[in-house]
């Protein structure tokens, strides 16, 4: 129970990180919206370190590395796609990959998920053709390309799931410090030799910062639940955070859906609730 509760307001917190992440992209460049954010996220992982001490394995810091690999690049072309695409349409997609991921993860390494996962699997195959079929607004090009970030996006999310979930138990934070230092180290070089700007634009940066601590918040809850449960669920009740993003972007943004949006972001969500009950 302890798991599904930390899962659950891990989900929560993820969702008001992505939405603040959003909004901060629509206002600044990415790559700087993704570093000064991991920057707030490393600074209060720093600060609670003291609070949650563990021993620093090497075997801790290099899987958290690798998994800031997977996720720095899943957030980057999260934000570019939320920048792009309208954010009630993003997030579902998204989630449902970094869900399917970790329950493909778990069928190669021996487990056997129950109907009801199964069922969610091919729920959110539909939910995908349905939200990408939708009229939308904008170029065709440009929707293609928030389509195809989304998706890629949570493929790093879900491998991000899966590495974390591999760090050694009594490490306590070190790796959510290996993920925070590799993460930035990617994207901040990423930026710098392809002549990006890092400096925040006019109004964002307090969106930026408190997607960035959000974010980190949530990484620390999902490390404790997936240390007391089993990552196929953990990870996919943790894949439910598009549902704080759309009430978010419903109730501040005014975003509208049409009805087959309705119906492709109802099967998403539908898809992550089947897995996770099962």
């Amino acid at each position: 129970m302890t798991a599904i509760v930390l899962a659950t307001t891990c989900a929560m917190v993820y969702g008001a990180a992505d939405f603040f992440g959003g909004l901060a992209t629509k206002r600044s460049r990415v790559h700087a919206v993704v570093v000064v954010s991991q920057l707030a996220g490393l600074a209060f992982v720093l600060a609670l370190m003291p609070l949650l001490p563990g021993e620093p394995e090497p075997a801790a810091l290099l899987w958290g590395m690798l998994a800031g690999l997977a996720g720095g690049g899943g957030l980057l072309l999260f934000y570019r796609a939320l920048a792009t695409g309208t954010m009630s349409v993003v997030a579902p997609i998204t989630a449902t990959v970094s869900a399917g991921l970790p329950v493909l993860f778990g069928l190669a390494m021996g487990e056997r998920p129950g109907g009801l996962a199964l069922a969610g699997i091919g729920m959110a195959i539909i939910a995908v053709l349905l939200v990408s079929t939708a009229p939308s607004q904008g170029p065709a090009d440009r929707r293609f390309g928030a389509l195809a970030a989304s998706v890629i996006s949570g493929a790093g999310f879900g491998a991000f799931f899966i590495l974390i979930g591999n760090a050694p138990e009594g490490t306590g934070l070190w790796p959510l410090l290996g993920a925070r230092i590799a993460s930035i180290a990617t994207v901040a070089a990423l930026a710098l030799l392809s002549g990006r700007d890092l400096r925040p634009g006019r109004g964002a940066l307090r969106a930026i910062l408190v997607a960035g601590v959000l974010d980190m918040a949530a990484n620390v809850l999902y490390l404790f639940a997936v240390q007391r449960g089993m990552l196929s669920l953990v990870a996919v009740i943790v894949s439910l955070y598009p549902a704080s993003t759309l009430l978010l972007a419903r109730h501040v943004l005014g975003e509208r859906l049409n009805p087959v949006q309705i119906a492709g972001v109802g099967f998403a969500l539908g898809a992550v609730t089947l897995i996770a009950a099962a």
